[in-house]
């Protein structure tokens, strides 16, 4: 495959850029084909790997010592001054083998005399998240296995008590508490089962919410407060896997579609010692309202509760305190459309004051609130939205936070005063345009600092604050930059276009030797929902679109409205009801627009392409504007919007119903009937996400239609497309050969 990739790439090349020399071209591919067309441009990440130390001043990372064995160790936020936290010698099981432990995670008790190594996972769903945990005490080098009898691989989101004596963990759908002194470890739950399930979460909380990690210590360290899910009566789904054994096997687990039975979910708390639970009497159906975020208030043993009603219409904050009776309402965020769940709820002044992120004047704010809820203040002001708090010094008295005010598709750090008028400040260089990121220390005195924009690579520094000076570069990726622009490929281009009278962003790649006399055939990649954006200033590692560039395509990218981007409430709320209906009709129009902007563009060589939600677009925009958009290939779609999760569809659609309608005009199937270009349907039978059911009813409903089209079905693999050997590679190809088959590449 790769020879035959290899030639195949030489003679595209040959035949479609006219006026270079052989000895250009071959030059250009070789440099192409080594940024691996089927997978990344690769360059070196820094921000993602470090973890800073609490004193603000320190950051950790794990590396390899001269003798090839993973050490822990610590570096100064100003200069270079390194220093061993952890020696290999103490994570190793077997010294005189020298046998270490693969650190998947590790987390420090509060004083770092402890550590907790995670390691052996294995993923659930999505991520790693159980596997086997041991506590490593620093002072005595002592390295402990934890829940030692327990299923192989079974512990999930072990953490410390506060006072560091003892850790809670989940294994089997049950909460675990060992002492650390005893090495005794005991079921603080016993009733978790294959419906009960305790300290984590079902799927759908797990996927919609980001719910993992279901438990909580007590501030002082005495007891556990926990989330149950109770999935009886939930409708399960079946994913049957036909390839890996001689009969077919199933997997069977808990999925709520749109307009179905939730699980019943509450939180309780229970002693660390054990005993009966005690239930927290929140008011409203357990199936019909959610719990999806829930803390302990610094230092306290209060609790900090957030309740959405299942439209996500209100979030309610509930506050309880172990072992009294005093569950009160206290404060609630409403809109018409949908709420968000509150992540860094921050607390101030001596737990006086907590912060709020909410769309309640039009734009997405950050709030001050008093702990009892009546008082309200802004600590943002302005019409733009805060995309990201990223840091909180309450010394100083300030927020930092990502906005851009200015540029939808750009972000920048701010900062405003905690008790002040709602000012903001910039902080990032704003001769640096594009897109930073920081990964803050808790004392806001350091940042890791990225920037980067669709032309420029990564380059990572250090950053003191409040000046947010470069202190040392980390990664400069100057010679991966040089290498990039020696290629010779096409960098991205930010335009406007509109639909009817609203303005969109939308970027392009022209292709390789491009010729503005001639007219070139489109390829838009289309995400288009709420819960992303793709037209974003932003290095982006991928080489597929520059690939299919140099083939002879103009790639573009619309935001259509309902889209995440920074561009107010209305911008992102006025889809609700209607997801799929304003998106298809913004990709339809937009793209005529920029056709009668830029005469190379071939209106009558338009394809589009999408993977899950962008799939649905996809399949919209070719059933419902046939005559705009003449071939398309669908990834990992929803069909029916019914087929898909409570959660996320209803957050955005109400139930079905609620909102008959919605569903039928925003649902690609009921629109089967007007495909008239070259379809092609991808999807991987063993997608937990989105069924594979989508595409066999949609498939069906083609058939009934008389419409012919493609399908390409990949046996067990998730919605990434992505497990197996050669699946990437097969993948792309088959689009690659569909592109080129059915929408001619090249100008003409």
């Amino acid at each position: 495959m790769k020879n035959f990739f290899r030639l195949s790439f030489l003679l595209y090349i040959l035949i479609m850029c006219n006026g270079y020399t052989f000895a250009q071209q071959e030059s250009n591919t070789a440099r192409l084909l080594r940024t691996r067309a089927y997978g990344s441009l690769v360059y070196p990440s820094y921000a993602r790997s470090i973890e800073w130390m609490p004193d603000g001043e320190h950051y950790i990372q794990v590396e390899q010592n001269e003798n090839a064995k993973m050490e822990i160790v610590t570096y100064t936020a100003k200069g270079d001054n390194r220093t061993v936290l952890i020696p290999a010698e103490q994570l190793m099981t077997d010294k005189a083998s020298g046998r270490q432990l693969a650190v998947g995670d590790f987390s420090f008790s509060e004083g770092l005399d402890k550590m907790l190594i995670f390691t052996n996972t294995r993923k659930v769903w999505r991520y790693h998240t159980r596997g086997d945990y041991w506590v490593l005490d620093r002072k005595s080098g002592v390295l402990h296995q934890l829940g030692k009898g327990l299923p192989e691989s079974s512990l999930m989101f072990a953490k410390f008590s506060p006072d560091a004596s003892k850790v809670a963990y989940v294994s089997k759908n049950n909460i675990y508490v060992e002492d650390l002194q005893t090495k005794t470890y005991k079921a603080i739950t016993t009733d978790g089962n294959d419906t009960i399930v305790n300290g984590t979460f079902d799927w759908v909380y797990e996927e919609e919410f980001d719910c993992r990690d279901g438990f909580r210590w007590s501030g002082d360290s005495k007891f556990i407060a926990y989330w149950q899910s109770n999935t009886s009566g939930t409708g399960w789904f079946d994913i049957i896997n036909n390839v890996d054994s001689l009969y077919p096997t199933v997997q069977h687990f808990p999925y709520p579609k749109a307009g179905t039975t939730n699980s019943a979910v509450k939180i309780g708390y229970v002693s660390a010692n054990g005993g009966s639970t005690t239930w927290l009497p929140i008011p409203g159906d357990e199936r019909n309202n959610y719990l999806p975020r829930m803390e302990f208030i610094p230092g306290t043993n209060q609790l900090f509760i957030q309740q959405m009603d299942r439209p996500q219409h209100t979030n309610k904050v509930w506050t309880a305190t172990i072992g009294k009776n005093d569950l009160q309402n206290i404060f609630e965020d409403s809109d018409e459309a949908w709420v968000e769940t509150n992540n860094q709820v921050k607390w101030l002044r001596g737990n006086k004051y907590f912060t709020w992120m909410s769309e309640r004047d039009g734009w997405r704010h950050l709030y001050r609130v008093s702990a009892d809820g009546k008082q309200m203040s802004l600590i943002t002001k302005g019409n733009f939205d805060v995309i990201q708090q990223v840091g909180l010094d309450e010394k100083s008295g300030y927020v930092y936070f990502i906005a851009s005010p200015d540029n939808a598709t750009q972000r920048y750090l701010y900062r405003a005063k905690l008790f002040g008028n709602g000012k903001c400040e910039l902080v990032s260089d704003a001769n640096l345009k594009g897109q930073h990121s920081y990964n803050m220390s808790p004392t806001c005195t350091w940042a890791v600092h990225t920037f980067s924009n669709a032309q420029t690579f990564p380059q990572t520094d250090m950053q003191s604050f409040p000046s947010g000076k470069t202190v040392k570069v980390l990664v400069d990726n100057s010679k991966a930059q040089q290498e990039f622009d020696e290629m010779g490929l096409q960098a991205k281009e930010f335009v406007k276009v509109k639909s009817g009278e609203l303005m969109l962003d939308a970027w392009m790649i022209k292709p390789f030797n491009f010729d503005a006399s001639k007219k070139y055939p489109v390829i838009i990649d289309v995400y288009g929902e709420p819960a992303n954006a793709t037209v974003q200033d932003v290095w982006s590692s991928s080489a597929w679109h520059q690939y299919l560039a140099s083939l002879g395509y103009i790639i573009v990218s619309i935001e259509n409205r309902g889209a995440a981007a920074p561009r107010g409430r209305e911008w992102r709320k006025c889809i609700y009801g209607e997801v799929g209906t304003f998106a298809s009709e913004d990709q339809a129009q937009g793209i005529l627009d920029m056709a009668r902007q830029f005469p190379f563009i071939d209106s009558e060589r338009i394809g589009i392409t999408g993977w899950s939600g962008g799939g649905s677009q996809t399949l919209n925009c070719m059933f419902r504007y046939p005559k705009v958009f003449k071939t398309g290939i669908a990834v990992a779609f929803v069909a029916d919007q019914r087929l898909y999760d409570t959660i996320y569809q209803e957050r955005y659609m109400n139930t079905p119903q609620n909102n008959p309608e919605g569903y039928k005009n925003g649902s690609p199937i009921n629109w089967a009937k007007g495909l008239e270009g070259n379809l092609l349907l991808i999807h991987g039978t063993g997608d937990d996400n989105v069924h594979y059911q989508n595409c066999e009813m949609l498939v069906n409903k083609l058939i009934e239609e008389g419409k012919i089209f493609y399908q390409v079905s990949y046996p067990m693999r998730s919605h990434s497309i992505s497990e197996g050997a050669g699946t990437t590679q097969h993948l792309r190809k088959t689009m690659e050969n569909f592109w080129l088959k059915h929408l001619p590449a090249g100008g003409m």
